[in-house]
């Protein structure tokens, strides 16, 4: 087991420290370091001193090469990276090569019999199915026959596949690159009018479906969204030609909604003529798009971020090779939706390229029971875990020592998706991965395409709360509002941006580019006309510190500071002083108006089974403790509600802006594709009673909290 190192001695910003209102104040104490193991490092992919030196700045752009490597290319590239149009950068520029055949086909001389996909069926009774690479190749060719063919799409095409967990999905998803198509992927729990937006967006006349799956033990009827999206999408001016339709029991359908004739078609029969089939794949430029992922704001035209084939292909690769140390032989379990861009570079493109098994899973993970995802791993014999801080959350609070009772074995375990708080981390450590699991606590965007920050597992100590120092060839920096540089050890924070391009960054908006350069470029840049990387650093929009060792903190989206009183307070850091309390389980916090201060915190707690709601004053007190303690009387929250649930999306993020908008009487917006609905209303009344509060407009910076960006 590793041990812990003793707590490192920072110091506490002193009282009289002027902070700008530009700078975000920090009150995080430093936490102990924790090492690999000598078994870990025995077998890590990167335990070279030497590579890690090859990324250095000096070495950049040429340092990608190596990750690039990793592929196979029809014809390589002459050029590492294009800067002649900034911040449209071209990587590997005059390469050509085919994602779908690094995927599948050249791990068939040494691997065809191996498990490439293997899937968990929600209810526990099914059997897990089992597919070899030789199986996947089979089917992805039979499928691209059917997209090329009977739905007459070609190279450059846009799809929209809005589908659940199961392994039709990266199927799908393998025979459009095949094919050059570019696939737009909807997460399964958005609603068809968020698909049908989509699609009208991207141009796509083909809709991909499913009838439907399993989802908390329950049926969901799948097919009845397609309605909806095909009737959004021409309210567009986007028509819809075909809707292909996955059975999720091949022979059967189980959707109540009727197929249209000659519009509706079930893949399941149509593949049938194309049996045996092969399709030679095509050969894409490394510029040519290989997918689009919008991000999932709530307000506002949906954006397309746009993923370049070599680039985004090389760096998902040499990522998960790296900092998630997959080898051919592990079995990986990424607990993510693929229809997220965790699901997209780490469930299917990163870890097929490496030729790993990769589990995926229909449901919840807490169905039927707490136990469920021990089980699993147990009986699959999973040695790599990757999710997030909210399900890490979720299963904590469900069941503390669960995963105690289970005979599996981590040798690596990931956080990926927000900061993870300090007391979480721990027992994610001593709990699920028993002491014996490096962690790496990654931080990255949609928008990026793969990991930005993150220790080096066989290299690098971890420290609970910290993502870490940057990915091999990422060069952040951290700034003020007024662009002046936040320092390492200073205990201050403000914007992290990257200074320099990388192969996984995403290529535009698709459609927009000036939007594109506007929100994630113009912030910062000094030069418009300048064609040096060096003046088009790249801004996040994510708040975060630098410790003196290196290692940065991620706080959050900017858009989550609360302003006190001129004080800039992450509210991560306030939710994490809240989870150090025992009967707690989750904590959301959320500016308030107030006349003097002009906002101030206000938080929400939901416990943990079995804590009583009774002792409510006194966890109350607790609290207000706990935060005073470890940030400041500055931070002291206006009110404290204990509530039965938070409200949450379907892949479990709690919406913030929602208790935003309960807590300052606005209106909460759409709330129809909560996995909770209900809850908004019972939290409600707990804040404003039984009679309904006359509705606000609201500041403009509660109504834009808690939005993603």
């Amino acid at each position: 087991m590793a041990t812990p190192r003793q707590k490192l001695g920072t110091k506490e910003p002193k009282a009289s420290q002027t902070l700008s209102e530009a700078q975000i104040a920090v009150h995080w104490k430093e936490e102990q370091y924790y090492y690999p193991s000598k078994k870990f490092i025995a077998q890590a992919n990167l335990k070279d001193p030497a590579l890690v030196k090859k990324f250095s700045e000096k070495n950049f752009p040429a340092c990608f090469d190596h990750y690039a490597s990793a592929l196979d290319w029809d014809k390589k590239w002459h050029k590492t990276l294009d800067t002649s149009n900034p911040p449209f950068w071209k990587w590997f520029v005059g390469g050509k090569l085919n994602a779908c055949y690094n995927c599948v086909d050249r791990h068939l001389a040494k691997y065809k019999n191996k498990a490439a996909i293997i899937f968990v069926p929600e209810p526990e009774g099914e059997t897990t199915t089992v597919i070899t690479y030789q199986e996947l190749y089979k089917r992805v060719n039979e499928l691209a026959a059917v997209l090329g063919d009977f739905a007459g799409l070609k190279t450059g095409d846009r799809v929209t596949i809005h589908m659940p967990m199961i392994p039709e999905l990266p199927i799908t998803m393998l025979a459009c690159a095949r094919l050059g198509i570019v696939h737009s992927v909807v997460f399964g729990g958005f609603s068809g009018e968020a698909c049908g937006l989509r699609a009208a967006d991207s141009g796509s006349r083909v809709l991909i479906y499913a009838d439907g799956y399993w989802r908390n033990g329950k049926w969901v009827d799948h097919k009845a969204a397609a309605e909806i999206a095909v009737k959004t999408a021409e309210k567009e001016g986007q028509r819809i030609d075909k809707v292909l339709v996955w059975q999720r029991y091949p022979g059967k359908y189980s959707s109540e909604t009727p197929m249209v004739k000659e519009r509706d078609h079930f893949i399941n029969d149509v593949v049938k003529a194309y049996h045996g089939q092969t399709v030679q794949p095509v050969s894409q430029d490394a510029e040519a798009p290989l997918f689009l992922m919008y991000t999932s704001g709530t307000t506002g035209r949906p954006k397309g971020c746009q993923h370049r084939t070599g680039g985004y292909l090389a760096y998902v690769t040499g990522t998960a090779k790296y900092y998630q140390d997959i080898h051919p032989e592990d079995v990986y379990w990424c607990m993510a939706d693929i229809g997220w861009i965790t699901g997209h570079s780490y469930i299917v493109y990163g870890p097929l390229a490496l030729a790993a098994t990769s589990v995926l899973y229909e449901g919840v993970p807490q169905y039927p029971d707490v136990g469920r995802p021990w089980r699993i791993a147990e009986r699959l014999d999973v040695n790599i875990f990757h999710t997030s801080p909210t399900a890490i959350r979720m299963l904590r609070k469900a069941g503390l020592d669960e995963p105690r009772k289970y005979n599996y074995h981590f040798k690596h375990m990931t956080t990926v998706g927000e900061p993870i708080e300090p007391e979480v981390w721990q027992w994610y450590y001593d709990v699920v991965g028993k002491g014996e699991a490096a962690i790496v606590d990654t931080w990255w965007q949609t928008e990026t395409g793969g990991f930005l920050c993150t220790t080096k597992p066989a290299l690098d100590p971890m420290k609970p709360g910290s993502a870490g120092p940057p990915a091999l060839g990422i060069y952040p920096v951290i700034w003020d509002e007024e662009g002046r540089e936040v320092k390492a050890g200073s205990n201050l924070a403000g914007n992290i941006c990257i200074r320099n391009p990388w192969p996984g960054i995403m290529q535009t908006i698709w459609g927009d580019p000036q939007r594109f350069v506007s929100q994630y470029y113009k912030k910062y840049n000094k030069n418009a006309q300048s064609k040096d990387w060096r003046d088009w650093p790249y801004y996040a929009a994510d708040g975060a510190m630098i410790a003196k060792d290196g290692y940065y903190r991620i706080l959050g989206r900017v858009d989550d500071v609360i302003n006190v009183a001129g004080h800039r307070l992450g509210t991560k850091e306030v939710e994490s002083a809240c989870l150090t309390i025992p009967e707690i389980a989750e904590a959301a916090v959320v500016p308030a108006v107030d006349e003097v201060k002009g906002r101030v915190p206000v938080v929400f707690i939901s416990l943990k089974p079995g804590a009583s709601a009774e002792e409510t004053r006194a966890i109350q007190d607790k609290v207000t403790t706990a935060i005073e303690t470890m940030i400041g009387k500055i931070a002291r929250p206006k009110e404290i509600h204990m509530v039965p649930d938070m409200p949450k999306t379907r892949s479990g993020k709690i919406m913030r802006r929602v208790l935003a908008a309960i807590e300052n009487h606005m209106d909460t917006g759409d709330i129809t594709t909560l996995a909770n609905p209900d809850v908004v209303e019972q939290i409600r009344v707990l804040v404003q009673g039984h009679e309904e509060g006359k509705l606000q407009e609201g500041p403009e910076d509660i109504k834009r909290f808690g939005q993603e960006s």
